[in-house]
C-alpha cells in the first residue's frame, strides 16, 4: 500500500495541492511529469540553438538596473565561445546583489532558458538560474515539469515529491508474468523513471507519453476507473428492487395506436429493458440512440409496463423547453388511452403546482417535469420508475435525488431507472465512462429516412438563401429558420427571434411565416408547433426549442444562422428535424466569418460527417472526455494520463482486467483502488 499519511506542508501549500487534487502521499507520487527539460548537459553559448530551452554556463561580467523603456535587470555573462545578455523584467534587490557577488567572485551561472535574438543580441529573458562551482556535476535525469497552480512552483513540488517517492510502497499489485506478456513494466519501474527519467530515454517517447512507463500508468488508471465503476454496478445489483411485471396490454393499446411500425433496434432494446424492469434489483440502464432512432416511443413502452404493474413514472428533462416537447408527445399518446398525465416545472404558479403535487402523491400515474420534481414537497406515492433525458447533464446527485423520490421509508425499494442520450457516445467513452451501467444502443433508423445534403454557405450569400427557401415552399415543402445560439442572454436570444421573424415576413411577404422561441407559453407553443405540422405555416422561424422532438415530414429545408456558434450535438440535432419525409432535404449552415479554428473544424466535420456515432468520436477528440461526460464527471473519476482515442487498446484490456479481479481478488480491488482514488471512490456510490 502507498503511503498513504497527510502530506507535511504549510497550511498553504497544502490549499494550493488540493486545487491540483494532491491529498495524500499516494497522490504526491502519481502527480506525474507533464513535461521535461534537459539539463543533464550544457551547449557554448555559440552553440546553443535558438528559439528552444536550452542550458549554457557562463561568466558574470556586467549587472546593471535600466530604466528604459521600463525598468528592469539586464545582465551580461560569457563563456569560450561568446556573450549572452539576461533580462529581468520583474526582480528584487537581493536578485542584483546575489548577481553582483558572482561577479565579483567570478563565479559561474547554469542557466536554462529559450534563446532569442535581442537589441544588444542574443538574450534570454527571466531564464533560470543558479550560482554553480567549478566544475560541478550535471543532473543525470531529465528534469521534470509538474502540472501546478499559482503559487506553487516547480522547486516546491519537486521537494515534496522526492521524499513521498522515497517513502511510498511502489510494489506489484498485478500479476507480474500477465504485464510482462501485455508488454508492461513493473509498476515501481515506470513511476520512478517518469518522476526521473534516465540518460538514454527516448524524450520524444516520454513526451507523447508512448513510452512502456507511460503505458503502465495508463493502464493503472483506467484499470482503477474501471475497477471503481464496476464495483458500484455490483454494490447496486445487490440492492432490492419491486419486479415490474405486466402483461403487456398497455403497451399494444399504446403500440396500435401508432402511425409507425417499431424497427428491429427498437424491438431489441424494449426487450432488454423489459427484462431489467422484472428483475428484484434496481435496472441502472443508459439508452444512447442517433437522431430520430425512436428513444422517446422506447421510453413510452418502459412506462407502460411500470403503470401497468401498479406504478407511478417520473420522466426528468434538463430544460423546460424540451420537458415541455416530452410532455405534449406523452399526453398525447397516453390520454387516449386513459393514463394520467402530469406536468411540473419551476415555472408554474403556485397553485398549480400544488395542484400538480397533489396528484403527483396521488392518481397521476405519469409525471413529466424538470429538476421541479427533484424539489422538496413532491412526493411520490408509489414511484416505479424514473426515466432521464439527456442525462449527461445531470449530476450524480440530482439523478440520486429522484431515485430517493421512490424511498419513503428505510424498507422501501428504490425505483428503477433509465437514462437516456440523444448524443452518441463513442464505445471508448461508454466502456471507461459508463462502465457502471448497462447500455442499450438504438443503431437503426425507421424506414423511409432520407439522407441529408448538408451546405456550408457564407452570410454574405444570404440573399441566395432566401431564394432556395422561396424555391422549396413552392415544390410544396416547408422550411426551418433557426436562429443564432446567444449563450449570455435568454432576452437577446428571443429579440433576435423577433428581428429574424420580423425580416424574413417582410423579404417573403406571401409566405405564412410563423415563430416559436422558449418565451412562449406551453399552449401557445403547441398551437405554433400544430400549425407547421399541419402545413398551415411555410417557414418556421425558431430558437433551438426545435433542437428535439419535432416530427414534420414536409419539412425538406433547415436553415441554421450562424452556425459557427453551435456544438457539433446541436448541430447535429437539429439537422435531424429534417429529412424525416419522402423529400429530398437540405440543412445549410450560414456562418459568419472569420471562422476560428475551432469553428472551422466543427463546421468541416458536420459537413463531411452524417451518421452519429462518427460525429461524436471526432467530437470527443476535439473536446476531450470531460465536456463531454458533462455534470457526469462530478461521481467518476476523469483520466489525467489516459487518451480515449489512443489508449483504446488499454480500455478492453482494463476492462476485462477489472472483470477477473472483482471476481477473483477483491484485496487487490481494495489496494489498487487506495492506490488511485483514496476516499474518492465513495463518490462513485450515488
Amino acid at each position: 500500500m502507498l503511503a498513504a499519511e497527510a502530506i507535511k506542508a504549510p497550511p498553504a501549500i497544502l490549499a494550493r495541492l488540493k486545487k491540483l487534487g494532491v491529498l495524500r502521499g499516494d497522490d504526491l507520487v502519481l502527480h506525474l511529469p507533464m513535461r521535461y527539460e534537459d539539463e543533464t548537459q550544457v551547449a557554448p553559448i555559440a552553440q546553443a540553438p535558438a528559439g528552444v530551452p536550452a542550458q549554457v554556463e557562463a561568466r558574470v561580467i556586467d549587472v546593471s538596473v535600466q530604466f528604459r523603456p521600463r525598468r528592469q535587470l539586464v545582465v551580461r555573462v560569457e563563456d569560450e565561445s561568446g556573450d549572452l545578455v539576461l533580462r529581468f523584467l520583474n526582480f528584487y534587490g537581493s536578485q542584483t546583489k546575489q548577481l553582483e557577488r558572482a561577479r565579483d567572485d567570478g563565479r559561474k551561472l547554469r542557466l536554462f532558458g529559450e534563446i532569442r535574438p535581442g537589441f544588444l543580441g542574443a538574450e534570454m529573458v527571466h531564464p533560470r538560474y543558479r550560482v554553480v562551482g567549478d566544475n560541478e556535476a550535471l543532473p543525470q535525469a531529465l528534469t521534470p515539469v509538474y502540472p501546478t497552480t499559482a503559487g506553487l512552483s516547480q522547486n516546491v513540488l519537486r521537494k515534496l515529491i522526492a521524499p513521498a517517492l522515497a517513502q511510498a510502497d511502489l510494489s506489484e499489485l498485478l500479476d507480474a508474468r500477465w504485464c510482462h506478456a501485455q508488454a508492461l513494466p513493473a509498476f515501481d519501474e515506470a513511476v520512478q523513471l517518469l518522476h526521473a527519467p534516465p540518460p538514454g530515454v527516448p524524450e520524444a517517447a516520454l513526451q507523447q507519453r508512448t513510452h512502456p512507463a507511460w503505458r503502465r500508468i495508463k493502464f493503472d488508471e483506467i484499470l482503477a476507473q474501471q475497477l471503481s465503476l464496476r464495483r458500484a454496478y455490483l454494490a447496486r445489483r445487490q440492492q432490492g428492487a419491486v419486479p415490474l411485471r405486466a402483461a403487456g396490454m398497455l403497451a399494444r393499446r399504446l403500440l396500435a395506436s401508432l402511425p409507425f411500425k417499431l424497427t428491429g433496434a427498437q424491438r431489441r432494446v424494449i426487450a432488454e429493458i423489459s427484462a431489467d424492469l422484472t428483475q428484484p434489483c434496481p435496472m441502472q440502464r443508459l439508452l444512447q440512440g442517433d437522431v430520430g432512432s425512436g428513444k422517446t416511443i422506447v421510453a413510452a413502452l418502459a412506462a407502460c409496463q411500470a403503470i401497468e404493474a401498479g406504478y407511478q413514472v417520473a420522466f426528468m428533462a434538463p430544460t423546460e423547453i424540451l420537458a415541455e416537447q416530452h410532455y405534449l408527445k406523452l399526453r398525447g399518446w397516453f390520454a387516449p388511452l386513459g393514463i394520467e398525465v402530469g406536468w411540473l416545472t419551476g415555472s408554474l404558479k403556485k397553485a398549480a403546482k400544488q395542484a400538480v403535487q397533489l396528484q403527483v402523491a396521488g392518481s397521476a400515474q405519469l409525471i413529466v417535469g424538470t429538476h421541479a420534481l427533484i424539489q422538496e414537497g413532491v412526493d411520490f406515492a408509489r414511484l416505479g420508475l424514473a426515466i432521464v433525458d439527456e442525462q449527461h447533464r445531470f449530476g450524480v446527485a440530482q439523478r440520486l435525488e429522484l431515485r430517493k423520490k421512490g424511498v419513503k421509508s428505510a424498507d422501501a425499494l428504490p425505483p428503477h431507472q433509465l437514462m437516456m442520450s440523444a448524443t452518441p457516445i463513442p464505445r471508448t467513452l461508454a466502456m471507461s465512462y459508463y462502465a457502471d451501467l448497462d447500455v442499450s444502443v438504438l443503431d437503426e433508423l425507421p424506414p423511409g429516412r432520407r439522407p441529408i445534403r448538408t451546405k456550408l454557405v457564407a452570410d454574405s450569400r444570404r440573399a441566395e438563401v432566401i431564394a432556395r427557401v422561396r424555391g422549396a415552399i413552392s415544390a410544396g415543402r416547408q422550411a426551418y429558420w433557426v436562429c443564432p445560439l446567444i449563450e449570455e442572454s435568454e432576452k437577446l436570444q428571443l429579440q433576435t427571434a423577433l428581428e429574424t421573424h420580423a425580416a424574413l415576413s417582410a423579404e417573403l411577404s406571401d409566405l405564412r411565416i410563423g415563430l416559436v422561441h422558449g418565451r412562449l407559453k406551453i399552449d401557445e407553443k403547441a398551437a405554433a408547433m400544430a400549425a407547421f405540422a399541419a402545413g398551415q405555416c411555410d417557414v418556421l422561424v425558431a430558437t433551438t426549442v426545435i433542437e428535439v422532438g419535432v416530427d414534420v415530414p414536409n419539412a425538406s429545408l433547415m436553415v441554421i444562422e450562424h452556425a459557427e456558434r453551435f456544438g457539433l450535438s446541436q448541430l447535429h440535432q437539429l439537422r435531424g428535424r429534417v429529412g424525416r419525409g419522402a423529400h429530398d432535404s437540405v440543412c445549410v449552415l450560414l456562418y459568419q466569418g472569420p471562422l476560428s479554428e475551432t469553428a472551422r473544424s466543427r463546421l468541416k466535420i458536420i459537413f463531411e460527417n452524417t451518421d452519429g456515432f462518427e460525429i461524436a468520436r471526432q467530437d470527443l477528440h476535439l473536446r476531450g472526455p470531460g465536456e463531454f461526460v458533462g455534470s457526469r464527471q462530478s461521481g467518476v473519476p476523469l483520466l489525467r494520463y489516459a487518451d480515449l482515442e489512443s489508449d483504446a487498446d488499454l480500455v478492453e484490456l482494463a476492462r476485462a482486467m477489472a472483470e477477473q479481479l472483482l471476481r477473483e481478488a477483491p484485496e487487490g480491488v481494495r489496494l489498487h483502488l487506495t492506490r488511485w482514488l483514496g476516499s474518492r471512490e465513495d463518490l462513485l456510490k450515488a
